[in-house]
C-alpha cells in the first residue's frame, strides 16, 4: 500500500508539533484499516481492532507487536484477550501523531501469525 513499512521509527525527543488533521489524513491513506480518533484532551491517535480465532493467536500477535515495538523504540498501547486485540498508537512525548506512528501501524499490519 505504501513504503511506510520499509522505514524505521525515529524516536521523538519532543519540541516538534504533532501533525495537523490535513497531514493526518494524508498519512491515513497510506495505512489500511486504522482509525484516527481524539482523546478527551483533543489529541489525535491511531487505533485498530484485530480479530483472531482464539486466545493463543491473539497472544502470539501481541508478542510479535511487542517485539516490533522494542525493535523500533516506539511503543503502542495494547489491549487483548480471547480472539481480539486493540492497538492504539500515538507519540507520547508530544501527545499526537507524527510519521513514526504511521510507520509503526504499517509494520504492525505486516505481522503474520
Amino acid at each position: 500500500m505504501s513504503d511506510l513499512d520499509q522505514k524505521n521509527c525515529i524516536p521523538c525527543r519532543g519540541g516538534v508539533p504533532p501533525f495537523d488533521i490535513a497531514e493526518i489524513h494524508k498519512y491515513l491513506k497510506k495505512v489500511d484499516g486504522w482509525d484516527v480518533k481524539k482523546n478527551s484532551e483533543e489529541n489525535y491517535f491511531l487505533e485498530k481492532d484485530f480479530k483472531f480465532t482464539n486466545f493463543s493467536e491473539s497472544q502470539k500477535f501481541i508478542n510479535n507487536v511487542g517485539n516490533l515495538a522494542e525493535e523500533q523504540g516506539h511503543h503502542p498501547d495494547i489491549i487483548f484477550g480471547w480472539g481480539y486485540a486493540k492497538i492504539k498508537i500515538f507519540t507520547h512525548k508530544i501527545q499526537g501523531l507524527v510519521e513514526s506512528d504511521f510507520i509503526l501501524a504499517a509494520k504492525i499490519d505486516k505481522i503474520k501469525i
